[in-house]
């Protein structure tokens, strides 16, 4: 996906508020039904588990490691992590949303310092922790290029992201969510455009994850996980996880 002048000249000026990934999740009643909503059913809670066990992976290891959380939402990474004994950070634009982040910590016994802040000017000196990690952010931020480089500019070591794939099945998902006036929408990333934007702040890739080659929704349907396991099985090994697997999640360093 590529930007035009106007769009980067707005970015340079900053995000506005008004955008919905301010309002819709800045919303007491969405921040309250959010983890149901996205991890009520198997495939949900079988996707928030493998990129969960790809993060300890990437980071290991955690113990009082510095880790920043970006657009932590309800703190599940943040969680995550300071239970493996890393030292986080979480922060996020939504009040609502980082009340049960810490309401969460709270009840776990862990001790993670939340705060509300903007990915596009994240409020900490460069590289001020060992890794940043964000679920779910550029796909919704209004300038993701310039979160992009704030999650560099603020971490000395790695940087864990996800994004859904230019040419997979996400193209469809977006077109409709596009066309349905009260859907949230999103746009979707070309491997390159990442990848680009991540070595313009000296960061290169070194681990790259792709999730699934058919949608979640279709998965939806049946509930069942070694459905949804044995069909990819069969997807892979004709190579479309390759060429079309969504979201992806790629692990970059300096």
């Amino acid at each position: 996906m590529t930007d035009s002048k106007s769009n980067r000249a707005a970015s340079a000026a900053g995000p506005g508020r008004e955008h919905y990934s301010y309002t819709h999740w800045g919303k007491r009643e969405v921040a309250a039904r959010f983890d149901q909503r996205r991890f009520g059913h198997p495939i949900g809670q079988y996707t928030a588990s493998t990129q969960e066990a790809l993060l300890m992976d990437a980071l290991a290891p955690l113990e009082g490691k510095h880790v920043l959380d970006v657009a932590t939402g309800t703190g599940r990474a943040a969680l995550a992590l300071a239970k493996r004994g890393a030292v986080v950070t979480g922060v996020d634009a939504s009040a609502e949303m980082l009340a049960i982040a810490q309401s969460r910590a709270e009840e776990a016994g862990l001790s993670i310092r939340f705060q509300t802040g903007d990915a596009h000017e994240l409020p900490f000196a460069d590289r001020s922790f060992d890794a940043a990690v964000t679920w779910r952010l550029l796909m919704h931020t209004p300038h993701w290029r310039k979160c992009i480089d704030e999650l560099c500019r603020v971490t000395r070591g790695r940087v864990v992201l996800d994004y859904p794939k230019l040419g997979s099945f996400a193209i469809f998902h977006v077109t409709l969510r596009r066309l349905r006036k009260h859907a949230v929408p999103y746009r979707i990333f070309s491997e390159r455009s990442i990848r680009d934007a991540l070595k313009a702040n000296g960061f290169r890739i070194v681990l790259v994850h792709r999730q699934f080659v058919l949608p979640f929704g279709f998965y939806r349907i049946f509930g069942s996980i070694p459905f949804a396991l044995g069909v990819e099985r069969v997807l892979k090994s004709v190579g479309l996880l390759r060429m079309m697997g969504t979201p992806v999640t790629v692990v970059a360093e300096r």
